[in-house]
C-alpha cells in the first residue's frame, strides 16, 4: 500500500467519529437548537462503549447502550432549552462539563484496557484488485460505510422530503411553522435526541475503532472540532462529509511526518488540524461576512408560543 492510500485511509478512520457527531449536530442545529454538548456526548458514548463491551462482548448491546444513554442526556438538553427556555449556550457548556467529568468518574476502573477487533470490517474481495479504490474501500469497518449512508439519507430527508422542509421551517421561522400546524416541540425534541444518538456513536467509534482503549479525556477537543466544521459545511451533511476528512487528512498527516522521521516537535503535528481549522473558519468568515451565513434564523433562539383563544 502507497503512502498515498494509507494516508486516505487513515484520514477516512480518524474522520468518521468527527463526521458522526457533525451530522447529530446539523440535525439539531437544523431545528433551531444550538448543540455545544458534542464534546461530553461524544466522551460518554466512548466510556459507554467501553464499560458495556468489556463486560458483555456483544457489539449489538454496545451499541444500544450508547444510544439509550446519549439520548437521554439529548432529552434532559431538550427539556431545558425547549420546554424551560433555559439559555442555549449554557445548557450545552453544562452538557460538556457534566459529559466530561462523568466518563472520567465512569472510566477509571477501566483506563488503560484495550479492546480488540469490537468491530467487525465488511471485506470486498471484488473490489481489492482495483487500483488505489480496493486500498481504501475493500477492508472498512461498519462503522465507515453507516457513516457513508447516513450522510445520503439525511441529505436526502433534510432537503428532498417534506419532513426536511418541516425540519427547516421550524429552524428557520418556528411561529409560522407552529402556524401551519407543525409541532415545534415534536420536531426539536426529536432531532436534540437524534443527533444527541448519532454524537454518541461518534464516540463510540472513537474508541471502537480508532483508538481502542479508554482514557480520559480522549476526545482531545473532536467534539468542539465539530461544532466549528458544522458551520463549515454550512449546515450541509454533504460538505460535512468533505470537512471531516479533510480534518481526518491533516491528523494522519502530522502522524506520517513523524514516521519518516522529522524533527519538527510533535506537539506542534498535533496542533495542525486544529489551527488549519480556525484558519478556515476565519477565512470563510471574512469571505462571507456580507453574504447570508446559511444557519438556520432561529438557531440559538427559544421559541416561545403565543397563547391562543
Amino acid at each position: 500500500m502507497d503512502f498515498l492510500t494509507q494516508l486516505i485511509v487513515s484520514a477516512i478512520s480518524s474522520g468518521t467519529p468527527l463526521l458522526l457527531a457533525i451530522l447529530g449536530g446539523i440535525l439539531i442545529e437544523r431545528s433551531g437548537v444550538l448543540q455545544l454538548g458534542a464534546e461530553g456526548l461524544m466522551l460518554m458514548g466512548a466510556v459507554m462503549s467501553c464499560l458495556v463491551f468489556l463486560h458483555t462482548g456483544s457489539l449489538t448491546l454496545t451499541l444500544l447502550c450508547v444510544v439509550v444513554v446519549t439520548g437521554a442526556l439529548g432529552l434532559l438538553h431538550g427539556f431545558l432549552c425547549v420546554t424551560l427556555h433555559a439559555n442555549q449556550v449554557v445548557c450545552g457548556l453544562a452538557l460538556t462539563i457534566f459529559g466530561g467529568g462523568l466518563s472520567a468518574y465512569l472510566g477509571k476502573p477501566i483506563s488503560g484496557t484495550p479492546l480488540v477487533g469490537a468491530v467487525p470490517k465488511l471485506h470486498l474481495s471484488w473490489l481489492e484488485g482495483v487500483p488505489v479504490v480496493g486500498g481504501i474501500f475493500a477492508h472498512m469497518d461498519l462503522f465507515t460505510w453507516l457513516s457513508f449512508a447516513l450522510v445520503i439519507g439525511l441529505h436526502m430527508l433534510i432537503h428532498r422530503t417534506s419532513w426536511g422542509l418541516h425540519l427547516r421551517a421550524v429552524g428557520d421561522n418556528p411561529a409560522t411553522a407552529d402556524v401551519m400546524g407543525i409541532s415545534v416541540t415534536a420536531m426539536r425534541y426529536l432531532c436534540i435526541v437524534a443527533g444527541s444518538m448519532l454524537i454518541g456513536l461518534g464516540g463510540a467509534d472513537l474508541l471502537l475503532v480508532y483508538t481502542p482503549t479508554w482514557n480520559e479525556g480522549m476526545t482531545a477537543g473532536r467534539g468542539w472540532i465539530a461544532v466549528a466544521l458544522i458551520i463549515f459545511a454550512r449546515w450541509n451533511p454533504v460538505r460535512a462529509l468533505v470537512c471531516a476528512y479533510f480534518f481526518g487528512i491533516l491528523d494522519s498527516l502530522g502522524f506520517r511526518v513523524q514516521l519518516i522521521g522529522s524533527h519538527i516537535p510533535s506537539y506542534f503535528l498535533k496542533m495542525i488540524p486544529y489551527l488549519f481549522t480556525i484558519l478556515v473558519l476565519m477565512f470563510l468568515g471574512w469571505r462571507s461576512r456580507n453574504k447570508p451565513s446559511g444557519s438556520p434564523e432561529s438557531l440559538g433562539v427559544p421559541y416561545l408560543r403565543e397563547q391562543r383563544f
